[in-house]
């Protein structure tokens, strides 16, 4: 057990503030998150769980915000949760049956493709937006996948599922924003549950962690909202890029052994 002063959940606090406002606007808290936990001595799988605690209850905070101003629909709501909790709580049960080297090697790739996306893809005006795919066929199609993936593995999911809900479900990009919030909070519901039945996670910390990513789930979903595409847009953009080279920079991702075989 690893000692805890005032000055650690202090800096902790603010790392869970951070992540949480960033999770709010785009997604990518973890990056934050889990290099902090992993610094003060926590066991890799106990930071993991300990991360997951605070980011379910501060993306359970941005979807409070989102449902206050009238983003959800009960039904459709429901529909998204349903789904999206059923098939992260699979994706959690199937993690050791997935390989994930193909994972580790192909996500940077696809975060870079969002990247691009968001960055000098079209902007459709109001009037030139349509669903490619009706929301029910979205809802069996889109979601299941990409939860099952938050479960099995969990980087770059809710820049996925913004892009998703952009482009197939033709969603303004702050709509997009919020209903992806609903399918993350649900899809990491089922990995919190688990963490908590095995008793893996550090809860003097998370404690603290949570109440700073309660806020700053807030203080996310506020900027979101107040600037929309102008925040929501750049911090997408940015922090697939970063996520992109944070996986190519470990040494044992495949596809930066296989890039390098062919360079020597």
């Amino acid at each position: 057990m690893i000692a805890v002063d005032p000055s650690l959940l202090a800096l902790l606090f603010s790392v869970a503030l951070l992540a949480g406002a960033l999770d709010a606007i785009a997604g990518g808290g973890a990056l934050l998150t889990i290099p902090a936990l992993l610094l003060t001595g926590l066991d890799p799988v106990v930071a993991i769980a300990t991360s997951k605690a605070q980011s379910s209850f501060g993306n359970a905070s941005a979807c409070a915000y989102f449902a206050r101003r009238g983003f959800y629909g009960w039904r459709r709501g429901l529909a998204i949760a349903l789904v999206a909790a059923g098939f992260g709580a699979l994706g959690a049960l199937l993690i050791t049956f997935v390989p994930r080297r193909v994972l580790i090697a192909a996500v940077p790739l696809v975060l870079i493709g969002v990247a691009l996306y968001f960055a000098f893809g079209h902007r459709p005006r109001e009037g030139e937006r349509r669903a490619r795919l009706a929301f029910p066929r979205f809802v069996a199609l889109v979601i299941p996948p990409l939860a099952l993936y938050d479960g099995v593995f969990g980087p770059g999911t809710g820049m996925f599922m913004m892009m998703a809900f952009v482009l197939l479900n033709g969603r303004h990009i702050v709509d997009a924003n919020a209903q992806t919030k609903l399918s993350n909070t649900s899809s990491n519901l089922g990995a919190f549950l688990s963490f908590l039945a095995s008793g893996h996670i550090e809860w003097r910390i998370a404690a603290v962690m949570i109440v700073g990513a309660v806020a700053g789930g807030q203080l996310g979903s506020h900027l979101a909202l107040r600037h929309g595409a102008r925040i929501i847009r750049p911090v997408v953009v940015v922090f697939c890029c970063v996520l992109a080279v944070k996986l190519l920079a470990d040494p044992a991702n495949p596809l930066r052994m296989w890039v390098m075989s062919l360079v020597r």
